[in-house]
C-alpha cells in the first residue's frame, strides 16, 4: 500500500513540475489553438465553435487578442462577428457586427487569451493549495503504512 501511495505521490509531483516548467508552451499552444478556433468557427456550432462562444460569454472578451481578430475569419465575412462577443443581446445586430467602427461600441473589446490565462493564473494558488494539502495526506498514509508493515514484520501484530 507504501508502494502504491508513492507511486501516485511521484506521478502527481512530476505533473506538477512539468506543468510548472512547459507553462510558457501551455500558453502558446493554447493561444494558436484558440487561433484555430477562431479561424475554423462556423454557424453549425461544432465543439470548438462552442467552446469559443462560451469562453466570449463568460469572460465577457472577444476574440483571441482584441475584437478584430475575427476580422481574418471566413465567419466575419458571411455573418461578422460572432453573437457571443456581444455586450447586450437585444442592440446586436448583423449588419453592425460586419462593420468593424459599429461593432466596436457594441461588442466586448477585449481578446479573451488574456483574460484566460490571467483567470487561470489567479487560480493556481488554490490549485497549489489543494494540491499541496493532498500530497500531505499521502505523505501521512505512506508513512503509517510503513510504521505498520514494521509493526508486523517485527511479529509485534497477533494474528486473529
Amino acid at each position: 500500500y507504501a508502494m502504491l501511495l508513492s507511486l501516485i505521490f511521484l506521478i502527481v509531483l512530476v505533473a506538477a513540475v512539468v506543468g510548472f516548467v512547459f507553462r510558457h508552451e501551455i500558453k502558446t499552444n493554447f493561444e494558436s489553438n484558440l487561433n484555430l478556433a477562431l479561424r475554423n468557427y462556423n454557424v453549425t456550432a461544432d465543439r470548438h465553435s462552442e467552446a469559443v462562444d462560451t469562453i466570449q460569454r463568460t469572460l465577457h472578451c472577444c476574440g483571441v487578442q482584441n475584437y478584430s481578430d475575427w476580422e481574418r475569419t471566413e465567419y466575419f465575412t458571411q455573418k461578422g462577428i460572432p453573437q457571443s462577443c456581444c455586450k447586450s443581446q437585444d442592440d446586436c445586430l448583423e449588419k453592425d457586427l460586419k462593420d468593424l467602427n459599429k461593432a466596436k461600441l457594441k461588442v466586448f473589446v477585449d481578446g479573451c487569451f488574456f483574460l484566460v490565462t490571467s483567470t487561470m493564473e489567479s487560480k493556481m494558488s488554490v490549485v497549489a493549495g489543494i494540491s499541496f494539502g493532498i500530497a500531505c495526506f499521502q505523505l501521512i498514509g505512506i508513512i503509517l503504512a510503513c510504521c505498520l508493515s514494521q509493526y508486523i514484520t517485527n511479529n509485534q501484530y497477533e494474528m486473529v
